[in-house]
């Protein structure tokens, strides 16, 4: 991840063709009486817009505020690892607060259900703060490596992040239209509205709520059929756009705290994670594409992890552990079917079908069963 690229937002160019390709000029649906009433914009206008912002601005302009992302998508219970560990985010809520001056002054405090760590960028020196261990990490930047700076990973994606992720995947398969009376943490948004046209998808719609002052992407709602509340939401809660207070950005380590001091540079990246997902997407396959794209794998792709001594590593480490503690559990809820694919376990959540074939493969996708087991019978 390059210096700065973590808080940008912008739509990609080549999404933005595909979708002025999708719809034209509009649709613009009429404000509704009572809510806040934004400036009429077509879906190519109100991305043009938010093009400009990112130009205009390189970046985010400064801010501070609370993101909270829900995820409630009908999986069986999941292990509770109450650390923010990626797997924990597939149920419940989880807040992130943050403060950015600009891409030398971030800062994040990350809460969970028994302590707080504080990630906080200031220039060329970086602190991470764990409450649980009682211990603050001063990390300074070699400046040859400035461009290397660790990222943080934080428990929720962000507003931009997801929606970046929507609009790439919106194309003539889907219906777009756009709303300028949405209101979010107190704020007049734009709502774009992505309705997926094939009926094999379990997507409803996803709403994406920007800014109609600074174009910053606020809120995305993803909508399963069938469900008047959103299955996965993640957007803010309390923002404002002005410069935090330097304040933010200084921290001293509280008293008793055991304090370590670390130069950073390339050779302390961590890519264990990296490598690993990457080793799952090389051996993954997709049947079909957009909202109805299937994932193929082999089974054993997610196989647990092992540390340099064999054993396996704690699941509450995330990556492919995670995924396998995931899948274990998911399956046991799973019931047998067949076909002239073959035979194996299947499971229907909200908003993803998951199949495990006896010979050893794994489908994933937000589709009917009907549309799961069709991938599941090309070879």
């Amino acid at each position: 991840m390059r210096r700065g690229t973590f808080v940008r937002w912008g739509v990609p160019i080549a999404a933005a063709a595909v979708i002025g390709a999708a719809i034209g000029a509009g649709p613009v649906i009429a404000a509704v009486s009572g809510g806040p009433v934004l400036p009429e914009r077509s879906a190519q206008q109100l991305l043009a817009d938010a093009a400009a912002a990112v130009e205009k601005s390189e970046g985010m302009p400064p801010m501070s505020g609370t993101v909270q992302q829900t995820s409630s998508l009908g999986l069986p219970p999941l292990p509770d690892t109450g650390d923010g560990s990626p797997l924990s985010l597939l149920s419940g809520s989880h807040e992130v607060k943050l403060w950015y001056g600009d891409e030398n002054k971030m800062r994040l405090a990350l809460p969970t259900q028994f302590n707080e760590t504080n990630l906080i960028l200031n220039g060329d020196q970086l602190w991470y703060w764990n409450s649980d261990t009682n211990t603050a990490t001063r990390v300074k930047m070699q400046e040859e490596h400035r461009e290397a700076r660790p990222t943080p990973t934080a428990p929720a994606v962000t507003p931009q992040q997801a929606a970046q992720r929507f609009l790439e995947q919106a194309g003539e398969s889907t219906t777009i239209s756009v709303s300028n009376t949405a209101e979010v943490a107190g704020r007049p948004a734009y709502q774009l509205v992505l309705t997926p046209k094939d009926e094999a998808s379990l997507v409803q719609e996803v709403r994406v709520a920007i800014d109609g002052e600074h174009y910053v992407p606020l809120r995305v709602q993803v909508f399963a059929k069938g469900s008047a509340e959103p299955a996965f939401q993640v957007g803010f809660t309390q923002l404002t756009f002005t410069p935090p207070a330097e304040e933010n950005f200084t921290f001293t380590p509280p008293a008793g705290a055991k304090v370590e001091e670390k130069a950073f540079g390339p050779s302390d990246v961590d890519t264990s994670h990296a490598d690993g997902a990457k080793q799952v997407a090389e051996t993954a396959k997709v049947q079909g594409g957009g909202w109805t794209a299937v994932a193929v794998l082999p089974a054993d792709a997610l196989a647990q992890e092992k540390d340099e001594t064999g054993q396996e590593k704690d699941p509450r480490r995330g990556g492919e552990a995670d995924a396998q503690t995931l899948l274990d559990t998911a399956l046991q809820a799973a019931t047998p079917v067949s076909g002239e694919w073959g035979s194996g376990k299947l499971l229907r959540t909200k908003l993803l079908t998951i199949l495990l074939t006896d010979d050893g493969r794994l489908l994933v996708g937000a589709v009917t069963p009907e549309e799961i087991t069709k991938a599941a019978g090309v070879q």
